[in-house]
């Protein structure tokens, strides 16, 4: 050992540099050795070996790269701060022309987040030598002062035993490692894209060659969506691959517009993006720079709730964030970049638009998934074939679904099939199957319940309702006499308002309201007169909102005049006023309804209808004829006469679906 005047090795920084800059940069094992296997590619080596004691005590990292002589050591390994990038021909390596990873010259101080000893050999040429740096006589040097040189322990020259390249040995570790082999090995296969014999770039981990197999993600992959040139070895791995042309980036200010390559995949379970032994999480998307993770998360920065970003992750490849004479992108601790930088900015602006394209492939390519699976059964595919083009899709929307559902339990297949094809027939009629895009992906498992809840699926029976209401029209239609229709209507309109109004075809009666207006009515307050205690009412409520009904059948052979009416019509409304009142229900709406059987005196005159319908609408009532009531529901109706034939089939549908051995339904692979 020499005195403090003839130190063979000097490092030239103020030592409070250390402190600020945080001798723990990273705070895992995998991304301080990262840094370590950059150095090595910057130093044009082919293979690097890393190797770990059976205790997790020590950590060996050897690579052959062409080494470091003394002055090389000095000048730019202990140089903290050494920007290699400014250096003649620094921003590429000498040997096999590669971008250089190494920016700053801080990379080095990572090994002290894990290690308290770091000892360096290092073979260049015929010159070999090696030094030892200790983290608790850095720290030391810092308490004293701080300001002048830490100088490393030089090793004897006999000690450095390998014939090229570096070797770090790091002991007297901070903790014991807690990574398994299999864990680490994967995780640095992960930060690195130029691993393999395609790059001239080896790491062996405990004497086994790493390899992109050894990322454990590829053969996840159910749908990929790959650009550019980056990422091609993933071919031979990943299944349903869509290959697409190269994205350019477009920076502000920038003439040029730059160019990013990788993939975007999805996996078919959303519990596929969790490793097993670790349970950590790889939905993300990765930004690689230069061949060496940049970012381990780029998909957390978007704010998109859609279901797909649950099993989307993915690679991204945009080596202009690191052009050799710009501004450094990346944060000090070297894990992230710098999110205000313009490059940034846009390249988030790119990803944006990326991640809508993969919404929409990912939503296709599963709604024909959900398709295959559910046309397997016969009967659906049949059921399938007889759809229009236009009505094939929405059904492909609809099984798509329900295939991202995945459930392998065949009565639960049986049911949610049931039910969506009830759906769909229900809002087809009604040509309103847009409404099953309403239907929350988002919110999947309650699918079968939203279904089973549609208006027109009254007790999952369509056919007995489509066969009910059309006979309730039939018997309409068949009677001539008009007294028949009157006591016809008086059985039949209470129970069945959408004769009046389609909007109220699951309007639900209330006894317990009628019960208590009657009770009211015929009460011994005298609130009322007599007159309107004798007032016929019925009250019924609308699915879509509260709305009291009251309805007036008028006896067929009797001639009114509108302003008869509007004076019966005032004393209901009054009647019913006051008992809203008395119940607290004073900001509920009311519609008064006189069915007739001939057409009123005062509507002969010019214009003498629409002034009767003006009147009338003033008091909140209309006047709808016997004759013209049964038309209109019949209009409303027609196609539930068109497609009696057609509700039959999808009951015998239904009914066949439900024989069936669903085996056949559970999800095979895509």
């Amino acid at each position: 050992m020499t005195d403090d005047s003839e130190h063979k090795y000097r490092m030239t920084l103020s030592l409070n540099v250390l402190k600020h800059l945080g001798l723990g940069l990273y705070s895992n094992v995998p991304a301080v050795l990262s840094e370590v296997v950059a150095n090595a590619w910057d130093a044009d080596a082919e293979h690097v070996t890393i190797e770990i004691d059976a205790q997790g005590d020590m950590i060996t990292i050897q690579d052959d790269g062409h080494g470091m002589s003394v002055n090389d050591t000095n000048e730019r390994y202990l140089s903290v701060g050494y920007e290699r990038r400014n250096q003649p021909n620094g921003a590429r390596t000498p040997r096999f022309d590669r971008p250089a990873m190494g920016r700053k010259g801080i990379g080095k101080l990572s090994l002290f987040s894990i290690a308290k000893t770091v000892e360096v050999h290092s073979v260049k040429g015929d010159e070999r030598h090696g030094f030892r740096m200790n983290l608790e006589k850095i720290e030391g040097a810092i308490e004293d002062g701080g300001e002048g040189d830490y100088s490393p322990e030089p090793i004897d020259p006999k000690e450095v035993l390998h014939s090229r390249g570096t070797k770090i040995t790091l002991t007297n570790m901070k903790r014991r490692l807690n990574l398994s082999s299999a864990a680490l090995r994967r995780r640095l296969a992960r930060r690195f894209s130029i691993i393999g014999e395609t790059h001239s770039f080896q790491i062996k981990l405990d004497g086994s060659f790493i390899g992109i197999e050894d990322r454990d993600y590829y053969s996840k992959i159910q749908y990929m969506l790959k650009f550019g040139e980056r990422g091609e070895d993933c071919r031979s791995v990943a299944r349903n691959v869509v290959e697409c042309e190269a994205r350019p980036v477009e920076v502000e200010g920038d003439a040029k517009a730059w160019e990013i390559g990788g993939w975007i995949g999805t996996v078919e379970k959303a519990g596929q993006l969790k490793d097993s032994d670790t349970g950590e999480s790889i939905n993300k998307i990765v930004l690689m720079v230069r061949g060496k993770l940049a970012q381990e998360d780029v998909l957390e920065e978007f704010s998109d709730g859609g279901l797909y970003t649950k099993y989307v992750f993915g690679e991204i490849h945009a080596d202009f964030l690191d052009q050799d004479h710009a501004d450094d992108i990346a944060t000090t601790s070297r894990q992230r970049i710098i999110e205000e930088d313009p490059r940034y900015q846009a390249l988030k602006v790119k990803l944006q638009a990326e991640l809508r394209v993969i919404a929409n492939k990912w939503t296709d390519l599963r709604n024909k998934r959900g398709r295959d699976v559910a046309v397997s059964i016969p009967q659906i595919e049949e059921w399938y074939r007889s759809l229009s083009p236009d009505h094939k899709r929405a059904a492909e929307r609809l099984f798509g679904k329900i295939n991202q559902l995945l459930i392998d339990d065949a009565s639960q297949k049986r049911q949610l099939l049931v039910s969506g094809i009830l759906a769909f027939e229900s809002l087809k009629l009604r040509n309103l199957l847009h409404r099953l895009d309403e239907v929350s992906a988002e919110n999947l498992g309650a699918l079968n319940e939203v279904f089973l809840q549609l208006d027109d699926l009254e007790a999952s029976a369509y056919y007995q309702i489509a066969k009910d209401r059309l006979g309730v029209i039939r018997k309409l239609t068949s009677l001539v006499d008009d007294d028949a229709k009157e006591r016809a209507l008086t059985e039949h309109l209470y129970k069945h308002l959408w004769l009046l109004d389609p909007s109220w075809e699951r309007a639900s009666h209330t006894p317990h309201m009628e019960t208590r207006i009657n009770t009211v009515l015929r009460g011994p307050d005298g609130s009322l007169t007599d007159k309107e205690k004798l007032s016929r009412i019925d009250i019924r409520y609308t699915t879509t909102g509260k709305k009291h009904v009251i309805i007036e059948l008028k006896r067929a052979s009797r001639l009114l005049r509108t302003g008869e009416l509007v004076d019966q019509i005032n004393g209901y409304r009054t009647a019913v006023s006051k008992v809203l009142e008395s119940l607290g229900k004073t900001d509920e709406s009311l519609e008064i309804i006189c069915v007739v059987g001939k057409p009123l005196q005062d509507w002969s005159a010019p214009d003498g209808r629409k002034v009767s319908r003006d009147t009338l609408a003033g008091s909140y009532a209309r006047v709808v004829m016997y004759d013209e009531l049964i038309e209109n529901a019949l209009e409303a109706y027609q196609e539930y006469v068109d497609r009696e034939q057609d509700a039959g089939r999808v009951y015998r549908l239904i009914t066949s679906i439900e024989a069936e051995d669903f085996h056949a339904m559970s999800p095979q692979p895509g």
